[in-house]
């Protein structure tokens, strides 16, 4: 490193194809300004950060919920139970925890996520404009991207009162994030997708996680993102592609939920664009090492690709500040792994070995722009 401009050498998991290459990676006040291919003795392993596309943040504060039997969550009724708003059990415990705490788990969620490799998330915030805040506040001083995606409090009041809520939302937020079609009147969804359009901000919602009920409903709001599809039928996959629209999966989550895998084999095959979230921090770690090593051995999905579903994929839903393939003119958003731990020594192929096995420990550096 000399002055502002910092010069790495190792592998380099390098451009939109994710193609690894020997040389040297120049950065100049947090852009890539060369990749150089060329022989270097250095074990270092330059990739670039995690999206982490899907998290509920607050969950922060409940990490070890009651999993019942050994099997978890196995019926839509105990996952109600847990997580449906306004009584799920997440819900009755964030009503109850103080505001200052909420922001003290939360930041601490954010600096393991730093730690473990992620540049960006995704987060759909419950609280209302109180939640947004808390978040935002959260992240003073953290070199994040973030996407905040808030929802109404009290979405029972009568619509005047939840829409001017909404409103509020949107002037501190990226966006709303909605939990499911089932979940809240159409009359109110509608209402918030066509006032979210109108802020030009973002609309995102779960669907088909429990069952495909929902499905239809949410594709009727024209959302610019879906979260999970667990039980989409190939209909459903072609009508998203069709319309363009992300999916971000979380199949760590949907284990535990017992809501079953999602079929992420037949979503790249119909052109859908995947991502990958960690989802409720009180069921799993945001350590996006965990969510690419299980996706990897559980789905018949190239290790490229699950690599490329839990970067660049979650790069194009946020945007091209989030992260980026490692190119000249990009930002910098990189982690450098140690290719000599007593891990990674010995891997052939840094793709897979990385999918598959590289943990936070093997991380030497991370750079956020």
């Amino acid at each position: 490193m000399y002055g502002a401009e910092q010069i790495i050498p190792g592998t380099i998991i390098a451009g939109s194809e994710l193609e690894p290459i020997e040389g040297y990676v120049c950065i100049h006040r947090g852009v890539i300004t060369e990749v150089e291919e060329e022989r270097t003795h250095s074990k270092n392993i330059i990739a670039p950060c995690f999206v982490n596309a899907h998290t509920h943040l607050g969950d922060s504060v409940f990490k070890d919920p009651p999993l019942g039997k050994v099997s978890g969550y196995r019926t839509q009724k105990d996952l109600d139970a847990l997580v449906k708003p306004p009584d799920g059990l997440k819900h009755r415990i964030l009503r109850e925890t103080p505001y200052k705490t909420l922001i003290e788990c939360m930041r601490k969620s954010l600096l393991d996520m730093i730690e473990t490799g992620t540049c960006a998330f995704a987060d759909f915030r419950e609280g209302g404009v109180v939640g947004v805040s808390a978040l935002n506040k959260a992240l003073e001083g953290l070199k994040l991207h973030p996407m905040i995606l808030g929802r109404p409090a009290e979405p029972e009041l009568p619509l005047p009162v939840v829409m001017a809520e909404v409103r509020r939302i949107l002037l501190h937020s990226s966006g709303l994030g909605i939990s499911g079609a089932n979940d809240l009147d159409l009359e109110l969804l509608e209402s918030i997708a066509a006032c979210t359009r109108q802020y030009r901000k973002f609309f995102a919602i779960h669907a088909g996680e429990k069952d495909a009920s929902d499905i239809e409903e949410a594709l009727s709001l024209e959302p610019d993102l879906l979260i999970h599809l667990t039980n989409a039928t190939k209909r459903d996959l072609e009508y998203v592609a069709d319309a363009k629209i992300p999916v971000v999966v979380c199949p760590r989550s949907n284990l535990i939920t017992g809501a079953g895998m999602p079929p992420i084999a037949e979503m790249l095959e119909a052109g859908i664009r995947v991502a990958a979230g960690t989802d409720n921090v009180m069921l799993n770690s945001v350590n996006m090492f965990a969510e690419m090593e299980f996706m990897s051995k559980v789905f018949s999905i190239d290790d490229r690709q699950v690599f490329k579903i839990c970067t660049l994929n979650g790069s194009f839903v946020m945007g091209p500040d989030s992260t980026g393939s490692i190119q000249k003119g990009n930002k910098a958003n990189l982690m450098i792994l140690n290719g000599s731990s007593n891990n990674l020594a010995g891997i052939k192929n840094p793709i897979s070995g990385i999918t598959r096995r590289a943990r936070p420990d093997d991380i030497l550096s991370v750079l956020h722009s």
